[in-house]
């Protein structure tokens, strides 16, 4: 035996690929082919075989590093009665838009590798921790945990020297959904998501910086929370409001008495709770735990106000028990409040459901964000006149398009339509409300 380098094989044209994992230590005794460590460019990931069978004296490269063809990885005390019996990957780099990474294998066997993760190139430093990359796992299931968004560094490998499998990251997903354990770094991070690298706009023009106000600074972590933690399902629909529409007209003389004004919205939140209390399921929050559904047996709808400083959401109290002209008084004076910033913590929390309208500024549909941990939210927008068929002859009817988003861990397809019908239904003939 003797000691001999070993050197990075071609990689192809890469000049700086970083070592993610490597995969023996000194002293390890390693077989032709056995990976030694995985190298992961912004194109594709992989192991890294060994060519020769023998006893690692020592590393040369930790994780971390950046690497090129030729680099020296490790020395090992080769056995030379082994035989390398195929030669290394090569990794080549193909265009973005084919979103997958190409091997050309070598003539006797072949390297799997996995394909693209359309990951934002970012600068970091070159002893940056990688996620997951002491965890011992081949491209493959990395691959299988990044679309699942798992840390392989808290998965706990059941094979050959600790290595992970797809199975091992299934049972931790299901250990995760079943509360028996937990993913506090990436709860808290946002581990897997990657970040997107700004250019200097500076150069193409002018630009100026603007700050955000803190409404929007605490709303915008409040819903990128929401969008990244509630798997979204957004069902639209439109209803006929021709006749609400003359019957909240015919109330303007009382209206301008009492001093408020009956907005298209008040309507809204009637049928909302008509429709809410025929789908209790709607009125919901899911347990922290994932296991049960916590009913709400109080109807408080939260309204979205559109403010100088940003979107606010003040909620209506009890509004099921609120008549046409109590509405409106409630969100005349929280719009006021809102608007003049001087909304209290208690006028902004509690909604057991919320409803997005920008009808007085237009629109045709939009997706609103579930404000969880609320199930469902509605979006209405503006109402157009449109040729209705009504089986004999076009005839023009006032018609409301409006889209409800929803957390489907909680409603089905079939429950978010059954409830947007509903609550169509009640739009189209409010007289039903009575009832």
């Amino acid at each position: 035996m003797s000691i001999k380098p070993m050197l990075l094989p071609d990689i192809g044209d890469f000049k700086g690929v970083d070592v993610i994992e490597i995969l023996v230590k000194e002293g390890d005794l390693v077989a032709v082919d056995d990976a030694l460590l995985v190298l992961e460019s912004d194109k594709a990931t992989m192991e890294i075989p060994s060519p020769m069978a023998g006893k690692i004296v020592s590393l040369k490269v930790k994780v971390g590093d950046k690497v090129a063809t030729g680099v020296l990885i490790a020395e090992i005390e080769a056995d030379e009665s082994a035989v390398a019996v195929k030669a290394a990957p090569v990794l080549q780099s193909t265009p973005a838009t084919t979103q997958a990474a190409v091997v050309t294998p070598a003539p006797v066997a072949t390297q799997a590798v996995a394909p693209v993760m359309p990951v934002a190139s970012a600068e970091k430093p070159i002893n940056a921790p990688v996620a997951g990359a002491r965890a011992h796992a081949s491209p493959s299931v990395r691959l299988f945990a990044r679309e699942l968004g798992v840390d392989l560094s808290h998965v706990t490998g059941t094979g050959v020297k600790g290595r992970i499998s797809k199975d091992d990251v299934q049972g931790f997903v299901k250990g995760v959904m079943s509360g028996t354990k937990s993913l506090p770094s990436m709860a808290q991070t946002g581990m897997g998501i990657p970040s997107i690298k700004q250019p200097n706009f500076a150069e193409f023009g002018e630009i100026s910086a603007e700050p955000l106000s803190r409404i929007k600074k605490i709303s915008g972590k409040h819903l990128h929370a929401c969008w990244l933690n509630v798997p979204h399902v957004t069902q639209f629909d439109e209803c006929d409001i021709t006749e609400m529409e003359a019957f909240r007209s015919s109330l303007k003389d009382q209206a301008k008495v009492r001093g408020v004004g009956v907005t298209p919205l008040i309507f809204v939140i009637k049928a909302v709770i008509a429709a809410l209390k025929k789908f209790p399921q709607v009125n919901a929050s899911l347990s922290t735990d994932g296991e049960s559904l916590i009913v709400k047996h109080y109807y408080h709808i939260g309204v979205a106000v559109d403010t100088p400083n940003g979107l606010m959401v003040p909620v209506i109290r009890d509004a099921d028990k609120k008549s046409v002209w109590e509405l409106a008084e409630a969100l005349k004076e929280l719009s006021h409040k809102a608007r003049e910033g001087k909304l209290s913590p208690l006028d902004m929390s509690g909604a057991s459901f919320s409803i997005s309208s920008l009808g007085g500024i237009g629109g045709t549909q939009f997706t609103p964000i579930v404000n969880a941990p609320e199930v469902a939210i509605l979006g209405v927008s503006k109402a157009k006149m449109q040729p209705v068929w009504n089986g004999s002859s076009f005839e023009p009817r006032l018609m409301m398009p409006f889209s409800m988003s929803y957390d489907h861990r909680v409603i089905d397809g079939a429950q978010g339509v059954r409830f947007t019908s509903y609550l169509g239904q009640m739009l189209t003939d409010i007289r039903q409300l009575l009832l």
